[in-house]
């Protein structure tokens, strides 16, 4: 995994049916990505969404970001 891809541990993710989700954001910095959740979260009242710490250094990051 190169370093620029270490740099972006915190994600937004949309929390999908039968425990499925998918990452819609990456970001250095947890406030930022607190900001974008406050965001998406009035754009989109009726969607589940949660920021969460990418801690696995070994795992790819989701290939299904928007």
């Amino acid at each position: 995994m190169p370093y620029r891809d270490n740099l972006n541990r915190w994600l937004v993710v949309r929390l999908l049916a039968n425990m499925q989700r998918v990452t819609i954001a990456h970001y250095r910095k947890q406030s930022d990505a607190d900001g974008y959740l406050r965001a998406i979260q009035q754009l989109i009242p009726d969607g589940k969404f949660l920021v969460v710490f990418d801690g696995d250094k070994k795992s790819q990051v989701d290939q299904d970001c928007i």
